[in-house]
């Protein structure tokens, strides 16, 4: 089953082919002009014949064309590389991607730093991004940090109750839990999990500078109903299920 919505609209050919990476407008034309553009059976003269893309048969070579209007791709991000469609000193997250995703143009849902592994989003649908980045829809975002310092109960009292950063905005109420606490190099580290309900710049970070501690490690493993998927190691990623896509539209519709 197709994660793309019915397009019950025309497009021609060569923006067909365009669209999905496979050729040009100009190689489009050639295609066609050698014969080697079929559609329902029978080979085109024309790249600008205009078609439903969902449902005629579009073929190149004799193998079927699957045209989508929107990508959709679950990258456990690595670190090292920045949340950005390019940079001019850095591996972006686009980078990442195989050529035949390129065509789609995605881009970052929201980022991550730099330093920050685990769940990003990337799409070209914008209405999707902008509802699940909309500070009015309130959607989760799950954390697990090593933090320098003993976590403790009273941090998770503050983090409930929202702390004040450093340019004096107050938090929503976050979920604080404590995995474990244990010492390293002669120094108290807490591993935790943290579930905030918005997106400030830096935010988990500047969470613990609030109640005097510091993040060391951050992974973020889930957006909303989205999880990320422990069989991808950080560079890998695959495009969401149907079932997924169903579930973040489901929890940006509310």
């Amino acid at each position: 089953m197709s994660n793309e919505k019915k397009t019950g609209k025309k497009l021609r050919i060569d923006k067909i082919l365009s669209h999905l990476g496979i050729a040009t407008r100009s190689e489009s034309k050639k295609l066609v002009k050698q014969g080697r553009v079929a559609v329902d059976g029978s080979p085109i003269k024309d790249s600008g014949l205009q078609v439903d893309p969902e449902s005629a048969l579009v073929e190149v070579d004799g193998q079927p064309v699957r045209y989508r209007e929107f990508v959709y791709l679950l990258l456990n991000k690595p670190q090292g590389v920045v949340s950005a469609t390019e940079d001019r000193y850095d591996r972006t997250v686009i980078d990442l991607l195989d050529a035949e995703y390129l065509a789609f143009e995605p881009f970052p849902v929201g980022r991550l730093d730099k330093d920050t592994e685990g769940l990003l989003l990337l799409t070209n649908d914008g209405k999707l991004a902008h509802e699940l980045l909309s500070p009015r829809k309130h959607v989760s975002k799950t954390y697990e940090a090593v933090v320098f310092g003993a976590v403790d109960e009273s941090d998770g009292s503050a983090f409930r109750a929202g702390v004040e950063l450093d340019d004096g905005y107050r938090t929503m109420p976050a979920e604080l839990e404590i995995v474990r606490r244990y010492e390293r190099e002669g120094a108290a580290h807490s591993d935790i999990r943290l579930t905030i309900m918005e997106g400030k710049f830096h935010q988990v970070k500047r969470m613990f500078e609030a109640v005097g501690k510091k993040v060391v490690f951050l992974k973020r493993v889930s957006m909303g109903p989205l999880l990320l998927d422990p069989a991808l190691s950080p560079g890998q990623y695959r495009e969401l299920s149907e079932e997924e896509l169903t579930a973040l539209r489901d929890e940006t519709s509310v």
